[in-house]
């Protein structure tokens, strides 16, 4: 068995979308930042559908070619073959959704990265580790880069793997259509044909559209085209005819287009066409290399090519394989799939990044807390933000880059650390409540209409406590209930996670049950929160009660998390050992008994920065070792 299922080879860029629909791409006020690039993309696609995919590519030295680099490690694809290119700049694509027409880019590729691909570039023995090379007719444009492209094909013949070419026709980057033109599909061009002719016999699979077709095969009739490669080529070839599905063609090229092997459309409205034909090829790919028969295959390709022309994007478009399977079984419920509240759940928490399965979280996101001492000791509210940094040393030194280490950190008083701590691999949680606010407040830079949300960090986790108890008036409950939920929809919005905590025993008595009542509620009004911050329940029978409501409503959640409640070490260890039992919760966020001590002394002048640091760490430390132990001991029991 080869380690890799697929390796594409070709363009990387930057996608830059219009986050405007229905103006001119002049008019677009601001963007949102993709994975792009024909074969980019199709790694991005091939790994969520559980292909283990590679890229062979080269971007700049700089901050965007670290963007691609990161993302595409994050989703998944081996980036082994991904080069850094220290004189030129990745590629940047402009893209807008005008209509459903009219879908403006301008392509910002003069001497990129990804067109200095060479020969040397394509390593033998990372070729020999791929079931199949994917390789797009944009590399073929140019002496270097087909060089390259190639000798990867030579390689994967050699070494027994299929092939495919996705003929990716865009006459803008062939030099046959101006910088204002990068929407063109078709312009007639000899030598583009003459120059793919003498590579189809290359591959065992050939995907494009009947324009792309056209060019492969030197004519506008599309049948004759398809003829024409075919006399060049075995290869299978995949027809894509837009809302008519697709065709494949294993031999002989027959009278009508109609009468190729094909698989069932979906009816969906056509919102976005850019990096469809991505996504239908990613799906292929899948259906391909597990064999299936070719209607199978292109019914994966068909859905695939749905989900991408249904939403915002390229690759932020395209689905996961359990949401794949699901959207098969279930149907189409609603033609706009970006409206499909169900549906959107399952591609949210099935294509959200990063192993976060165990939770070492130190809180000092608290403010009325610090606040108080140093309104007590005289002191301005400013030396809260110098400790919170030292609350932010110690959690560095204690996570020591190792993966599971998080903090809690508010914007307000602790500015600099949560800046700081951006990038660092911890997990990072930003308040948005105004502390100890009943009925629930916002802080104020989430703004009126929380637009503030969308100056946030795409990796900070939206952090809400809500003092909240079934038992609480209509009125009550209503108004925290609103803010919560459009919290929650704000958070999606703006691409971000988000953390509940509920805290009902100090509004009034619990029981067992009342945890599970107010999380049932919650989901009742569609919120679906990425994760749980629940009180150190007493008894078992609460934990069973208040995890059996969250995977009843949403088994694909990030988890629980564990909050303090300002408890000595020896009642965390109880609680913790307690929580441990549920693979549900993932571990604690914990501040107070870090912090309150160190608080104090250091803010009253009574022990240094590093005494500070150190007292903190060791603290942290002591509960890291508790969490792991006692969930070591119950996995060991299980």
């Amino acid at each position: 068995m080869k380690p890799l299922d697929v390796i594409t080879i070709g363009r990387s860029s930057v996608d830059l979308y219009g986050a405007q629909i229905g103006g001119r791409l002049e008019d677009m006020g601001s963007f949102q930042k993709y994975v792009g690039g024909s074969p980019t993309n199709m790694a991005t696609g091939t790994a969520r559908l559980g292909l283990k995919s590679a890229l062979i590519t080269r971007v700049g030295d700089e901050h965007m070619g670290r963007f691609l680099r990161e993302e595409l490690a994050r989703e998944g694809v081996d980036v082994r073959g991904v080069k850094t290119d220290p004189e030129r700049l990745t590629a940047l694509v402009l893209l807008g959704i005008r209509d459903e027409h009219h879908f403006p880019l301008i392509f910002y590729r003069e001497n990129c990265a990804d067109m200095a691909l060479c020969e040397d570039d394509i390593d033998p023995a990372f070729i020999a580790e791929a079931r199949a090379v994917v390789a797009t007719g944009t590399h073929l444009s140019h002496p270097n880069t087909e060089a390259a492209v190639l000798k990867a094909l030579r390689l994967a013949r050699e070494n027994g793997a299929q092939t495919a070419l996705d003929i990716d026709y865009r006459p803008n980057l062939w030099g046959l259509a101006g910088h204002g033109d990068g929407e063109s599909r078709f312009i007639e061009s000899q030598a583009v044909t003459a120059k793919l002719q003498t590579t189809l016999h290359l591959f065992d699979l050939i995907v494009g559209t009947e324009e792309e077709f056209h060019i492969a095969g030197g004519t506008t009739d599309t049948i004759a085209a398809l003829r024409a490669v075919r006399a060049v080529s075995n290869a299978t070839l995949v027809c894509k005819r837009g809302p008519m599905g697709a065709a494949a063609f294993t031999g002989a090229i027959p009278a009508t287009l109609d009468e190729g092997e094909s698989g069932p459309g979906f009816p969906i409205e056509v919102f976005n066409v850019l990096g469809a034909g991505d996504g239908f090829m990613s799906g292929l790919i899948k259906g391909w290399l597990d064999g299936e028969p070719w209607p199978t295959a292109l019914k994966y390709a068909n859905a695939c090519g749905a989900f991408a022309v249904s939403r915002h994007g390229c690759t932020p478009a395209y689905p996961s394989w359990e949401e794949l399977q699901f959207f098969l079984k279930r149907g189409v419920k609603t033609p706009a799939l970006r409206k499909d509240a169900e549906l959107e759940q399952i591609h949210w928490a099935t294509n959200r990044h990063g192993d976060w399965s165990t939770m070492r979280v130190f809180a000092f996101d608290h403010r009325m807390q610090l606040e108080a001492i140093t309104e007590e000791l005289g002191l301005p509210s400013t030396r809260i933000g110098a400790f919170k940094n030292l609350c932010l040393d110690a959690a560095l030194k204690v996570a020591d880059n190792r993966p599971g280490y998080g903090i809690l950190c508010d914007n307000r008083l602790g500015r600099d650390a949560l800046h700081r701590a951006s990038g660092s691999g911890l997990w990072i949680g930003r308040p948005v409540e105004w502390p100890g606010s009943r009925p629930l407040t916002l802080e104020p830079e989430i703004g009126p209409d929380y637009g503030g949300l969308s100056e946030w960090a795409l990796e900070n986790v939206v952090k809400v406590l809500c003092f909240y108890h079934p038992d609480d008036s209509a009125e009550m409950r209503a108004e925290q209930e609103a803010t919560v939920t459009r919290l929650f929809h704000a958070a999606r919005r703006n691409r971000l996670e988000m953390l509940l905590e509920i805290i009902p025993s100090k509004v009034a008595p619990v029981t067992d049950t009342t945890s599970a009542e107010v999380i049932q509620r919650f989901y009742d009004i569609g919120v679906y929160p990425d994760w749980w911050k629940l009180e150190p329940f007493t008894t078992d029978a609460a934990w069973s009660n208040a995890c059996a409501a969250i995977t009843r409503n949403d088994p694909r959640t990030r988890g629980v998390v564990v909050l303090g409640l300002d408890a000595a070490e020896a009642d965390l260890a109880a609680s913790l050992k307690l929580a441990a039992r549920h693979d549900l919760v993932k571990g604690f966020a914990i501040g107070r008994t870090i912090f309150a001590e160190a608080a104090r002394a250091w803010l009253s002048g009574t022990i240094t920065d590093a005494e500070a640091v150190d007292q903190m760490a060791r603290k942290y430390a002591n509960l890291c070792q508790i969490w792991d132990q006692v969930r070591a001991k119950q996995e060991n029991a299980a």
